[in-house]
């Protein structure tokens, strides 16, 4: 079974995307984080809308080489196989780079 996220990957998580959204979004979108055991999912708010889910990230043991899965609408599932959709360039990894991710594949 994975590894749960410790509490200071999971607040450094929290500052990296809180800084996302300030400097990237500036209020028109707000990724929300959620934990659950080794996975932190990233939702996003969009104008005032009930948040829609974007990506799952699985914890690996440091804080810069995340596991990447999209969220599919279409199965209402997140799928790590799935590598063909707009964005993808940006899945290095990264919390950001998830996010950068998240916004092409799933415009505001």
């Amino acid at each position: 079974m994975a590894k749960a996220i410790p509490t200071d990957i999971q607040q450094q998580a929290n500052e990296i995307i809180e800084h996302f959204n300030q400097q990237k979004l500036r209020g028109k979108s707000r990724f929300m984080p959620r934990f659950k055991g080794a996975f932190l999912y990233l939702d996003r708010v969009d104008f005032g809308s009930l948040p829609s889910e974007i990506c799952r990230l699985k914890y690996t043991g440091t804080i810069d080489k995340w596991e990447f899965a999209i969220f599919k609408h279409s199965s209402n599932k997140y799928d790590p196989d799935e590598w063909m959709f707009p964005g993808m360039e940006h899945v290095n990894g990264s919390i950001e780079g998830a996010m950068l991710c998240g916004m092409e594949a799933y415009p505001a």
